[in-house]
């Protein structure tokens, strides 16, 4: 189909063009398939037996790339296309949002060549990096071609084209003497990034989030945040809920071990935890049976809930039990504060 397609928009297209276009067209795939096993954003805590892992690019502000994604294409498409063919002005333009790409391909090149994943416990590796290398370096290769053949043409026909209009004339002239359109283009793009960052400041993105979305991560070359502790596969669903819901809903109060696992620990949990010790004192026996119940379901449960919004849900859903238990704790525990605080403790040397 991309072959017919491409066939289609230009019928003198070069066989050579034609392959590299289609090998970059599936090479978008292979990328869109790399960042399905690397999606979760670095505040998530993920489970690696799920075979999940952190994504290069800052999700608050991947839409500041994605904008210039397109605008990268776009301006491929229509050079590609048109060439020389185009308006002066237009060629720059288009030349300005090309460079700005190949910059973004280098960068993206960048984060992706390194992904330390020592700090993920259970991780399998980074083999799946491979999969997001080839869009970018052959952004930049068709780019940078792309680039060289419009000057060389420009050069050519710069001379014998003439407009009507003077304006246009002069500024044609211009524009192509001296092979000067590289440096045109890096200057248009002055007032081009300060017109588009306003509007993707209205979008919600900030000034910076071109740096952001690429320090705005964790384990990768460019990042500058750190994820939380990995699920424990065989965990209390609260501990996915502590680590997973949206911090200003289930409150996360601080960091606590768990089986020798760091964990996050909300006040939920710690409560949780304390009454099932409570009833460990007052009936083993029934503490036992809760427990093995517990350990048959509790996985599966956790499994389904360790994401934000059915962290949030079952948050929510916790309460009016969480409220029981801390009413059965105040009745039947001299302490009850001090059971509680005293859950999933830190040993400090």
């Amino acid at each position: 189909m991309t072959v017919l397609s491409l066939k289609k928009i230009r019928k003198d297209m070069p066989s050579s063009q034609l392959a590299l276009i289609t090998v970059y067209v599936l090479s978008l795939g292979i990328f869109c398939v790399g960042l399905m096993t690397h999606k979760a954003d670095y505040f998530t805590a993920i489970d690696p037996i799920d075979g999940m892992c952190y994504t290069p690019f800052g999700g608050k502000h991947v839409l500041s790339m994605v904008f210039y994604f397109f605008a990268f294409h776009i301006a491929l498409i229509l050079l590609w296309r048109k060439g020389n063919h185009l308006p002066p002005l237009t060629i720059v333009l288009a030349l300005g949002f090309i460079m700005t790409g190949i910059i973004l391909n280098f960068l993206i090149l960048m984060q992706i060549s390194a992904h330390d994943t020592t700090s993920i416990e259970g991780s399998g590796g980074s083999d799946h990096v491979l999969l997001l290398v080839f869009t970018p370096a052959l952004g930049i290769f068709i780019a940078v071609s792309l680039i060289v053949q419009v000057i060389k043409n420009g050069i050519l026909v710069a001379g014998e084209r003439v407009y009507t209009n003077k304006f246009l004339n002069r500024i044609n002239h211009f524009l192509f003497r001296q092979q000067n359109l590289p440096l045109w283009a890096l200057l248009l793009m002055v007032p081009v990034l300060m017109i588009t960052t306003i509007l993707l400041l209205i979008l919600g993105q900030d000034t910076d989030s071109l740096a952001k979305v690429f320090t705005d991560t964790t384990t990768w070359r460019f990042s500058r945040q750190m994820h939380p502790p990995v699920l424990d596969h065989k965990g209390h669903y609260l501990c996915t809920v502590a680590v997973s819901g949206s911090p200003q809903i289930v409150k996360p109060l601080r960091l606590g071990v768990r089986a020798g696992r760091t964990i996050v620990v909300n006040r939920q949990l710690l409560i949780a935890n304390a009454f099932e010790e409570m009833i460990q004192d007052f009936s083993p026996g029934l503490h036992r049976i809760i427990r093995q119940n517990y350990d048959r379901y509790g996985y599966n449960l956790s499994r389904k809930i360790n994401n934000e919004r059915l962290s949030n849900l079952t948050y929510l859903l916790m309460k009016p039990l969480e409220w029981a238990f801390l009413i059965c704790l105040y009745l039947f525990t001299e302490k009850p504060e001090h059971r509680i605080s005293k859950q999933y403790a830190m040993v400090t040397s």
